[in-house]
């Protein structure tokens, strides 16, 4: 056994290896270890190995989908090793191969690799979170991109350039990322494959032959770097499936340029799909989301994670929320049948996936039928939006399948489809009589179990069955020796601490027809299952059309319902570079003072070509941040076609969205707060264009005062002069607010505070002009800062302010800069010949030169003299 263990050991390479035995699956050695610490469970040992103790540990099949959901969570791979062949099939493979019966080994291999983007399992899944595997490869300097779904089979390919990769990631947030083995710049936790896997044409051959087509032009024009990106996706697929793919629908050309761009700091910052505490409750999904399908919450995170920037896209969403927005009483007819509504595109991906049950057979039926009946439904609601139409088209078409399944299945089918009952009475005649026969003989030992009773006089006389003796007669120890007298005709099988067992010739006999009209009634079970699956994969393309369509209406009807209750407006999107947003709101901020009956207070934002820079001041605690981030939020909830916390909204479209707001130190890649917060800004001036949105906050803080008010000031210049975009610029140097005197597009606000018997009274109100203080010290006593601290500060304070009015502070002189699109910056002289000879000169080692390299180096000095001085 070990032998057999130790050679799927080393196939299974970096995962844990499931060993199946009997019941259970077991792990050994340093498997056993690491799954025994992450599980929890007892680490045994069996056996020795090389003279030691072999560590154990095992989980029951039945329950290993929990614990493969622990180990997969913990960022474990594991290599599932089952049983392929019977005991049987086992003995006579050793009689072919002359080999001793007793000893042989039951065959085992390896079946699947669990892995964190291959899942379909219903446990192993969250309900409202898309599970996406990636695959990357460059070609050129582009990087191909390919993205799988496996549970639902959503497939989608695009590319980037190498210097945007992060932001493409950050937007399809896979679980699992693929990539050409000794590529450099693929994330940290990124699985290796031979580069061989990624040509482009075998790529495109994979995807013919997945889909069955002899050109791939009918599903887009997809680059060779896409292509390669899919043939790398679909090769590791293969791998891990062990040749059995799971369901891939056809490949959706994802151009770069059809969404709004964001980085990853951007989405962290905007806590968009996950708050930074980690999870849905804080974020922008979790504040927007009221689907009632957990289909319509993943296409709900895709729609904020990749807002349009087609106007007639965006309008198209807008109008069906606004459709079930003025529709309250249909709405929540709707909601009602969508909840009870199985996910579809799951059921789907696990029966092609063959990890099917015929409880997905049901939700596929009851699904299906329920879009039939909403198909009927809408096909009678008057002035229908363009998008509802389309959707209504997608609900139909499945009546052959869904009377079919409603036929063969009972009305709710078991999870496990090994013990049979999940074909319905009527559907075959045939395993009808087997039924029947089966139920005679149980009905016919109920009767032999009277009959014994009454012939021996034992009233405790029971007839049992297990899965080691099957059918078998026990009565009480003291009743056992009437049974075993040689003419009693019952044969003793097995003796137990308080009762003796026993078999009989007629009990044998209705025994073996139990059995085998049961064993026929399970294969004719497993026969129409087999065919029914058939049948589904058959149709995959159009049960996925109708699960995204079903999930569309979830996503317009939910949305309809956040606006209703929060009273939020349907934006106007505009394709000038205008942002008009009256009375606006934080989404998320807003649900949470809420909850304490508290009020938030709404503010205004209006930018335009004219006046695109908001230079915002104001105390800490004012609401300068919130202000940024509700802007931002409003322009992606707006964009990706939902509606928003205001009293009116347009706003003009945004390519690519930027937010310097908040930051923290990333210790693992040796980077400080401030360091992080340049990388950050840097990426901001080097990407952004007119039509982008940027929001900055506290650029400068975490160094020096000058140093700080110099980088703020000259990034403000830049993104005024040089980018053009609309920003919001949150600042505590007051000294800023020098640069509306040069910058024509910048204009000066502040939150409103004020101080109240010595008390600091926020006021969370954005108003026009310079902030007067910073009110530094009244919030530190706020914070509880001890009062002899914030005296000494204060008078500290007096000192620096005393200073500031003799010499006219740091900002002195700033006003004489020139604008900085009008500053000309030196370009660097290279160094002379000369000069650049002794530099050589002074690196060189004289003491570790030989002959020969010295004679090298005056070669090459001779090479780098102008012609005239060689």
């Amino acid at each position: 056994m070990m032998a057999q263990y130790l050679a799927l050991r080393e196939e299974a390479g970096d995962a844990l290896l499931f060993y199946r035995m009997g019941d259970f699956f077991e792990l050994f050695f340093d498997d056993a270890k690491t799954a025994a610490a992450i599980l929890d469970i007892a680490l045994t040992t069996r056996g020795e190995h090389g003279g030691q103790a072999i560590p154990m540990c095992g989980v029951p099949v039945h329950s290993a989908e929990s614990y493969l959901a622990r180990l997969i969570k913990a960022g474990c791979r594991v290599a599932i090793a089952e049983q392929v062949e019977t005991p049987d099939e086992a003995k006579a493979r050793a009689k072919r191969e002359g080999l001793p019966s007793s000893k042989v080994l039951v065959g085992r291999s390896i079946v699947r690799l669990v892995t964190a983007g291959t899942l379909t399992e219903e446990a192993l899944l969250e309900p409202r979170r898309a599970n996406v595997l990636a695959a990357l490869t460059e070609l050129r300097g582009t990087v191909g991109i390919a993205a799988v779904d496996v549970s639902t089979g959503a497939m989608g390919l695009g590319e980037c350039p190498a210097e945007h990769l992060g932001a493409a990631l950050a937007r399809l947030s896979p679980s699992e990322v693929v990539v050409p083995e000794d590529w450099p710049h693929g994330p940290d936790e990124a699985i290796f494959r031979p580069r061989t896997t990624f040509a482009s044409d075998a790529g495109a051959e994979r995807l013919r032959s997945v889909h069955g087509v002899a050109t791939l032009d009918g599903f887009g024009a997809f680059s060779r770097a896409m292509l390669g990106a899919a043939g790398g996706l679909v090769s590791y697929l293969d791998h891990v499936g062990r040749g059995k793919l799971p369901l891939l629908l056809p490949p959706v050309l994802r151009e770069s340029q059809s969404t709004m761009a964001m980085d990853a700091a951007t989405r962290g910052s905007l806590e968009i799909l996950e708050s930074a505490q980690g999870g849905r409750a804080g974020s922008l999904i979790g504040a927007v989301d009221r689907c009632v399908t957990g289909a319509g919450s993943r296409a709900l995170a895709e729609d904020l994670s990749a807002p349009l920037l087609d106007v007639a896209q965006i309008e198209a969403r807008l109008a069906l929320v606004q459709f079930w927005q003025t529709r309250p009483i249909e709405r929540a007819q709707l909601r009602d049948i969508l909840r009870a509504i199985p996910d579809l595109g799951r059921a789907l991906g696990r029966v092609v996936a063959g990890r099917g049950s015929p409880r997905d057979l049901g939700q596929l039926r009851d699904g299906l039928s329920e879009a039939a009946r909403l198909h009927h439904w809408l096909g009678s609601a008057p002035d229908r939006p363009v998008l509802l139409e389309d959707i209504i088209a997608s609900l139909t078409g499945h009546g052959a399948l869904t009377d079919h399944l409603a036929r063969a299945l009972v009305p709710t089918p078991p999870t496990e489809r090994s013990g049979g009952g999940f074909i319905a009475d009527g559907y075959d005649a045939a395993l009808d009589e087997l039924r029947a026969t089966s139920g005679d003989a149980r009905r016919a030992i109920a009767a032999m179990e009277a009959r014994y009773r009454e012939e021996t006089g034992i009233a405790s006389l029971k007839i049992r069955h297990n899965g080691v003796l099957g059918y078998f007669i026990e009565v009480g120890a003291r009743h056992a020796d009437a049974l075993m007298a040689p003419d009693s005709g019952f044969t003793h099988r097995q003796t137990m601490a308080g009762a003796v067992r026993f078999n009989s010739l007629k009990l044998h006999e209705e025994a073996a027809r139990i059995a085998e009209a049961g064993g026929h009634a399970l294969a004719a079970e497993e026969a129409h299952f087999e065919a029914l699956v058939a049948e589904v994969v058959a149709t995959r393309e159009s049960i996925a059309a109708t699960a995204a369509a079903l999930a569309r209406l979830d996503v317009g009807a939910g949305n309809a319902e956040r606006a209703a209750e929060g009273d939020w407006c349907r934006p106007e999107i505009a394709e000038d570079a205008g942002l008009a947003i009256t009375a606006g709101r934080h989404p998320v901020v807003e649900a949470a003072l809420a909850k304490t009956g508290e009020r938030f207070v709404a503010n205004d934002c209006q930018l335009s070509a004219a006046n695109r820079l908001w230079l915002i001041g104001g105390p800490n605690m004012g609401g300068k941040s919130t202000f940024l981030r509700q802007n931002a939020l409003i322009v992606c909830l707006a964009q990706a076609g939902c509606f928003v916390p205001a009293s009116a909204a347009r706003i003009g479209l945004v390519d690519r969205l930027f937010s310097r707001v908040g930051a923290a130190d990333n210790l693992a890649r040796g980077r400080s707060t401030f360091m992080v917060e340049m990388v950050e800004t840097a990426a901001i001036l080097a990407q952004a264009t007119p039509r982008s949105f940027v929001i900055l906050d506290e650029v400068g803080r975490g160094t020096s005062t000058y140093d700080g008010l110099a980088l703020a000031w000259a990034v403000a210049e830049a993104v005024h002069s040089q980018i053009a975009c609309r920003c919001l610029f949150a600042t505590h140097y007051h000294e800023l607010a020098r640069l509306a005197e040069t910058c024509e597009a910048l204009s000066l606000h502040h939150v409103r505070a004020r101080e109240w018997q010595g008390d600091l009274v926020l006021l969370h109100e954005l108003a026009d002009g310079p902030a007067d203080r910073s009110y530094g010290l009244a919030v530190a006593r706020l914070a509880g800062v001890p009062a002899p601290v914030v005296a000494r500060a204060r008078a500290v304070l007096a000192k620096l302010e005393a200073t500031r009015e003799a010499t006219g502070g740091i900002a002195a002189g700033l006003g004489d800069l020139p604008l900085f699109a009008n500053l000309r910056t030196a370009e660097p002289q290279p160094a002379s010949p000369e000069a650049q000879l002794a530099e050589a000169l002074r690196a060189a080692d004289l003491d570790a030169l030989t002959p020969r390299g010295a004679l090298d180096l005056l070669y090459e000095w001779k090479r780098g003299l102008p012609k005239g001085q060689a």
